[in-house]
């Protein structure tokens, strides 16, 4: 009987050679499809099973594509639905004349280990999956994958790894390694009850009576959003405030929060609908051109239908060179970059791109990425609102009712806005880019009547992730999209006020006083004539109505206009430190109260969750355990914020008096605060030792390099624009 499937055309084959593969593994192969047909019931589409342990055995001896299934950990939301999906993948790649294999990852959700231990584990997981993926691959010898993709750190682990399978066997001579990534379903983001919408505004109105109006702003302003794991944090931070003010009780918050909490996920999983890394992964990696279109952005589990057309699209990659994940990845570097950029992604991705690249053994970093990014203005094209209808599950609907084609959409309309895309580099579809957009029909961003969230015509002309420079530190990023126009006028070329804190914990418990600000002011924390001097860079209008004020009057007007910025500095919280954990807590507090809002940026060594949105920079280096000048400042210090010119300069105050805008982060300063830094980093080791030591992130380069081992370094050494294969007989230089 034919079979779609080619054999793999290499004398590799460790079942032919090792009897005890074909002894261990056909009872698991039978096992898998017979739970599969168990699982389909009706909806088995297939005739009489013909799997016995016999065909099973010839298989592996004749070397037939032995394709593993990866899935995730079932007690992550993305990943309820996988025995499903497993099970109509399984059977499709037996009919196909394939060996269908399943294993299964652990998957960290991001939400659930957001403010806790966990989330110092979450960074370091990208780095585990990518190892326990490459140990399974290789020890039993598969050739390709069939990947289910969840959210999180799982699909960029996932795809490290098989970049770095699909390098390291064609350094040996063996055949490419093939693969394709099906993105769980959207989960449609939920609704807040009826009842409990009425028991919120009243308790607005409550905090209105008693003269909290921040607090009954900031209750409505999160009632807007659709309701997810991350608004939940929202809700807690001004429960919380109202709780510190008298305005609900403790069994009221709690009585809340667990309305809010089981009204948040639909039971049939998914990931989350807001643009968060899940998401921004599903962008990214079909970016990468490791996505087949019939599965990308769907509201439901895929039918046997959209995973047959994935599956039998491996016969025309199978045997392929130009088909191998680490070819597919570098060659559609610069359109995953672009999607990136234009489609509103995750900070978290910027060190997770270059972490792909890495571990396929090309030579990259985040000044690659950079540069890739600025080389082209790339426009935002992304109109994406949790607050108006269209989030991603709004996408996902508009992709399965044949309106839009999502990635395949967005790649168009860049090239419309004059973006030069890579158009003839492979996919997993079996197409290059420039054949999947001959089928025109849907593709434009114009056949979207209602809710549009790909645009034709661009919000700016500016989008993604910015690289940051400056004379305290040598790399960190911003979320541009994150910040609307009006916000990003706000902050840019600003002199702010440092606010300093050794970890994240400290940040929240003084994010969530809200007699902070009369703190800092009767503290006097920030000193009056520098509170002048930083008005006058500010706003000179103001300055000279505020100039005679007194200390009091001057803190209490640019608190209400604005005019004074705060940078809250969360040090300690670097990859060798503690993990890299996110900094979404701290961010969301400020998010969430409408007088910190308009005041403060966050500065860190730490990370953001992809939904964080406002002021957010992360990700310095080096980091403060490592020396880095985050660590060196203190509060009452002054940086100047310059977001469009994507730096950060530290201030000579004694300048700044006599009129003068001095960026100098001076050796004689360093050495003055020496000990400081000593102190603050022997208070981090012993902090430390909350991570376990199995887990923690030594040996590894920093965020501008990916956070990846050494090792892995040490032999990426190809070339991203020139070692690629685009026809099967040429290497190109692009």
């Amino acid at each position: 009987m034919a079979h779609l499937y080619p054999l793999i055309e290499n004398e590799v084959n460790p079942y032919r050679d090792n009897v005890q593969g074909k002894a261990n593994e056909p009872i698991t192969v039978a096992g898998l499809l017979d739970r599969a047909k168990l699982t389909l019931g009706s909806t088995y589409e297939g005739g009489k099973p013909d799997w016995t342990l016999e065909e099973i055995y010839m298989r592996l001896e004749r070397n037939a594509p032995r394709i593993a299934i990866i899935g995730g950990s079932s007690d992550h939301p993305a990943h309820i639905m996988d025995y499903q999906t497993s099970a109509r993948a399984a059977i499709r790649i037996w009919q196909n004349g394939g060996v269908p294999f399943y294993f299964s990852t652990p998957v960290m959700c991001d939400g659930t280990a957001q403010s806790n231990q966990g989330m110092s584990y979450s960074l370091q997981s990208r780095n585990a999956v990518a190892q326990m993926v490459v140990n399974q691959l290789e020890a039993h010898s598969y050739h390709g994958a069939f990947v289910i993709q969840g959210c999180d750190k799982q699909p960029l682990g996932v795809v490290s790894a098989l970049a770095h399978v699909d390098r390291v066997r064609r350094n040996r001579g063996e055949a490419p390694f093939f693969a394709t990534f099906a993105p769980a379903h959207v989960l449609e983001g939920g609704t807040i009850p009826d009842d409990v919408i009425d028991e919120l505004e009243a308790l607005a109105k409550k905090a209105e009576f008693e003269g909290a109006q921040d607090v009954a702003f900031d209750l409505r302003d999160t009632m807007a959003y659709i309701l997810q794991c991350s608004s939940n944090t929202a809700f807690q931070g001004v429960f919380e405030r109202a709780y510190e003010r008298g305005i609900l009780t403790k069994e009221q918050h709690k009585y809340f929060e667990m309305r809010l909490a089981v009204a948040t996920c639909d039971g049939q999983g998914g990931v989350c609908a807001f643009n968060g890394t899940g998401n921004s992964s599903r962008h990214l990696v079909a970016g990468m051109g490791l996505v087949h279109p019939a599965v990308e952005l769907l509201t439901d589990p895929p039918s046997q239908r959209q995973i047959n057309a994935v599956l039998d699209s491996f016969a025309g990659m199978i045997n392929k060179e130009r088909y191998g994940v680490s070819n597919i990845v570098a060659a559609n570097i610069k359109n995953a970059i672009r999607i990136h950029s234009a489609s509103g992604g995750s900070t978290n991705l910027m060190m997770h791109i270059v972490s792909a690249m890495l571990y396929g053994g090309y030579k990259f970093s985040l000044w690659d990425l950079d540069n890739i990014h600025h080389s082209h203005p790339i426009p935002d094209l992304f109109d994406y609102s949790l607050t108006e209808g269209r989030d991603i599950y709004s996408l996902a609907m508009q992709c399965c009712s044949g309106t839009s084609r999502g990635m395949e959409t967005l790649f168009y309309e860049l090239i419309e806005n004059g973006v030069p895309m890579d158009q003839d580099v492979p996919t997993v579809a079996g197409k290059t880019w420039r054949e999947r957009l001959e089928i025109t029909r849907s593709l434009k961003a114009v056949n979207v009547k209602d809710n549009k969230v790909i645009l034709s015509t661009p919000r700016r002309s500016f989008s993604g992730v910015d690289v940051l420079k400056g004379n305290f530190f040598e790399s960190a990023v911003v979320k541009i999209s994150g910040m609307p126009t009006p916000q990003l006028d706000q902050f840019d070329d600003k002199l702010a006020f440092t606010l300093y804190y050794e970890n994240e914990d400290d940040a929240n418990k003084s994010l969530l006083d809200s007699s902070l600000l009369t703190t800092i002011k009767g503290q006097k924390l920030f000193p009056h004539d520098l509170l002048l001097a930083t008005l006058k860079f500010n706003n000179e209008l103001e300055w000279n109505r505020l100039k005679d004020a007194t200390y009091n009057e001057l803190f209490d007007e640019m608190a209400e206009k604005g005019t004074m910025k705060i940078a809250v500095i969360i040090a300690g919280q670097g990859p060798v430190a503690f993990g890299m954990p996110e900094m979404f807590t701290p961010m969301q507090h400020i998010n969430a109260n409408c007088i910190m809002k308009k005041l403060a940026t966050i500065i860190s060594d730490g990370r953001y969750s992809g939904v964080t949105y406002g002021a957010a920079i992360g990700h310095m280096t080096p980091e403060a355990y490592e020396g880095g000048g985050i660590g060196f400042l203190q509060t009452g210090d002054i940086v100047h914020l310059q977001l469009r010119s994507r730096r950060i300069d530290f201030i000579d105050c004694s300048q700044l008096l006599l009129g003068n805008i001095v960026h100098e982060f001076s050796s004689q300063l360093k050495e003055e605060r020496q000990s400081l830094v000593e102190e603050r980093k022997q208070r981090m080791k012993i902090r430390q030792k909350l991570v376990a030591a199995s887990n923690r992130m030594y040996g590894h380069t920093d965020a501008a390099n990916g956070v990846v081992p050494i090792a892995i370094v040490e032999d990426a050494i190809l070339d991203y624009e020139k070692d690629l294969l685009v026809q099967e007989t040429n290497i190109v230089n692009k």
